[in-house]
């Protein structure tokens, strides 16, 4: 699922190929990592939190803990946990509208800018999971002016894909139900990637590209261009 903004957060990094059952996830912090900034740390800290208690159940200790820090600590860069989530949740969507733009500049025809954002986004919901679940999941806790910014990088997210599907439409290699209005065939294919980030697990025995390559199959068949 790309790279997030250069922010050196354990949780942006891929999941490594191992060639033995990995050990069972546990819901312990992080160590922090002493090479990243406070801010680093504490963004890294509260992507996992929030992905493993949810945004209310998470305190501000909680992400001080995990960062290496006093309770105070999380004050002197963040107002409040809500602005936390907010840049991690902006941070998060700005990465995601970015991947996706880039898979589809790198195609030409529709059916392949299709495949190449669904496996993408779904592999960006695989290797930097944690950061998915907070971006999909824990959004809405956000005050409304800072919801609506949200709101506003996943309406573009929106956008590029309905717009993948109106030039397939156009060009007869998509068939669709909803052809007057691709809305419902956008969302579906975007439901099928935003759900990576509640399922997978790194004990899940799939890499990212299978993962995206399934996801990529089943888009195509939806629209009726299935290989």
């Amino acid at each position: 699922m790309l790279s997030l903004p250069p922010l050196r957060h354990a949780v942006n990094v891929p999941q490594p190929t191992q060639t033995t059952p990995p050990a069972p996830a546990t819901a312990s912090a992080p160590s922090a990592d002493p090479d990243a900034s406070t801010v680093d740390r504490l963004m890294q800290a509260a992507a996992h939190a929030f992905a493993d208690k949810g945004f209310h159940a998470t305190t501000t200790r909680d992400i001080a803990s995990g960062a290496g820090l006093s309770p105070a600590g999380v004050y002197v860069h963040f107002g409040s946990k809500e602005e936390l989530l907010f840049h991690l949740s902006r941070s998060g969507h700005e990465s995601a509208l970015r991947l996706l733009r880039a898979a589809i500049a790198a195609h030409t025809t529709p059916a392949d800018q299709l495949a190449a954002l669904m496996a993408r986004f779904s592999e960006w919901h695989v290797e930097q999971y944690q950061v998915a679940r907070v971006v999909q999941y824990e959004h809405h806790h956000l005050t409304p002016d800072h919801h609506a910014e949200v709101l506003a990088l996943r309406k573009e997210m929106d956008s590029l894909v309905r717009d993948v599907l109106d030039r397939g439409l156009a060009d007869g290699s998509f068939t669709v139900d909803d052809s007057a209005d691709t809305g419902d065939t956008a969302l579906a294919l975007l439901s099928i990637v935003v759900d990576v980030a509640r399922w997978y697990s790194p004990t899940i025995r799939r890499s990212p590209a299978e993962i995206g390559a399934t996801n990529a199959a089943l888009a195509l068949r939806l629209v009726g261009a299935g290989r």
